[in-house]
């Protein structure tokens, strides 16, 4: 007798808790714990490092609050492509999906598991001490890697038990990371021993880049230059890359609409919620550090590692380097979780589109998307190995921003095209909400097209080889 394959429609395992922690989990990695060095560099100014953090937080929420129109019209799994196929056709859908599996999600998730190996290595030495296990030329596999690639097929395999073993983790982690940032951002006001607040402020508008390096590529101290006109905007596009690469991923809980109880009104709930909760803390943390450090210390942190410098201005050398170690690893092990959780839903509702391999379309006897789990585990394992997923990175912030302008554009022209639709939840100040979003997505987006050009093409060029492979697939099913 043919085993007959389990699909089912899944159960509504997740209330409005569990998927504003979804959000706040997907988007808290490693990058705010990083990033702001970089920002620093390019900037060099306390107004403009806040004044980047205040753009990326509005961009985040104009985007959150006007994709709430979309949940709640298609309440389906898939989310963010599932708006994009029903609003603009099946290829869009595809080049974002392929998108998604080729590096968004999967890079995602292979560069925060290595963030949490690397910070792991704070506490085991002789990780970062340890021969490589295998080196050719530039090329090298390191125990880094190898426990990152652990660690995504750990959490792969709790999420194919079913979603309530991956929604407790999540929520346990989040939860954690949530409470140690307060605790990072009370303390970093309350214990600081040398406040640089007036210091670092003292700037004003001025804008300053680092632009000197020496002979090893290292940033030196003493290479500041003010900059003016257009050069300070491209300057905070090219700082934006990271800011906005850590405040991504909050759509994931579109993306798990079929497992949310009541989809209409709690995706939209938990998007809001918690991308404002998070960008408060991201505020919040950079105040943080322009309070402990001057500008120096936050612009030349080694390894770009803010935190770990503050944590150490707090608490001391040897125990501050310890707890900023345990948070990032709580952090990225969280992130990790909701990202995998996640990101399947999306390939097994392609599959079934016949977007993606058939296998990807079943579930398991547990109700989740096993198969689909494991292609992308496997997929992100590899990327840890290849070892260019930050590379990958850096040049998909720009695709991130062009495919949210495309959705954030989809309520506009759904409003003009459809005006008769349900719309269970309507877009909060339209259009004002999804202009704003448009206005500053199209300039991050120009800038870095004309002065950071190797933070665009190639994340444009993998998301367009995407388009034979469409083709491709839709030829076959012509044919059968």
């Amino acid at each position: 007798m043919e085993k007959k394959q389990v699909e089912g429609v899944p159960k509504r395992k997740l209330g409005l808790f569990d998927g504003t922690m979804l959000v706040m989990g997907s988007m808290i990695g490693s990058g705010i714990f990083i990033v702001s060095a970089d920002i620093m560099r390019n900037l060099g100014s306390g107004y403009l490092l806040i004044v980047v953090w205040l753009i990326t937080g509005v961009m985040t929420v104009a985007a959150a609050i006007s994709y709430g129109e979309l949940s709640s019209m298609f309440p389906k799994a898939g989310g963010q492509y599932t708006y994009l196929k029903e609003i603009f056709g099946k290829m869009m859908g595809f080049l974002y999906g392929w998108g998604l599996f080729a590096v968004i999600q999967t890079g995602t998730i292979a560069a925060v598991a290595v963030a949490f190996g690397k910070f792991t290595a704070y506490l085991i030495p002789s990780l970062n001490d340890a021969a490589p296990i295998f080196q050719s030329g530039g090329y090298k596999i390191t125990w880094i890697q190898i426990l990152a690639i652990g660690v995504i097929l750990l959490l792969t395999y709790v999420n194919t038990k079913g979603v309530e073993g991956g929604k407790w983790l999540q929520n346990i982690f989040t939860g954690a990371k949530i409470v140690a940032l307060i605790g990072l951002i009370t303390l970093g006001f309350l214990l600081v021993k040398n406040n640089f607040w007036t210091e670092n402020m003292s700037f004003g508008w001025n804008a300053f880049a680092n632009l000197k390096t020496d002979a090893s590529g290292n940033f030196l101290k003493s290479g500041w230059e003010s900059i003016s006109g257009m050069t300070i905007a491209g300057g905070i596009a090219a700082a934006m890359v990271g800011s906005v690469f850590s405040s991504v991923a909050w759509e994931n809980v579109t993306f798990v609409s079929g497992e949310i109880e009541n989809p209409k009104r709690n995706v939209v709930r938990a998007m809001v919620l918690g991308t404002s909760m998070v960008m408060v803390l991201y505020l919040l943390v950079n105040v943080v550090y322009l309070v402990a450090l001057n500008r120096d210390a936050i612009a030349f942190a080694p390894n770009d590692r803010i935190a770990v410098v503050v944590s150490e201005q707090i608490f001391g050398s040897g125990i501050g380097t310890i707890i900023i170690a345990v948070l990032v690893m709580i952090s990225t092990f969280g992130c990790v979780n909701g990202i995998v959780l996640a990101g399947s839903r999306v390939f097994q509702t392609m599959a079934k589109d016949g977007m993606f391999f058939k296998a990807a379309t079943e579930n398991n006897k547990n109700g989740v998307p096993a198969k689909s789990l494991w292609m992308q585990g496997i997929w992100a394992a590899a990327l840890c190995l290849s070892g260019q997923y930050g590379n990958l990175l850096d040049m998909i912030s720009f695709v991130i921003v062009l495919f949210y302008m495309i959705t954030v554009f989809g309520v506009i022209y759904l409003r003009i095209k459809k005006p008769n639709l349900e719309r269970p939840y309507k877009t909060w100040l339209y259009p004002i909400t999804p202009i704003v979003y448009l206005l500053i997505g199209t300039a991050f987006c120009a800038l870095l097209l004309f002065y950071k050009q190797q933070y665009t093409w190639p994340g444009l060029i993998i998301v367009l080889l995407g388009v034979p492979i469409y083709f491709l697939i839709n030829k076959k099913e012509q044919q059968s």
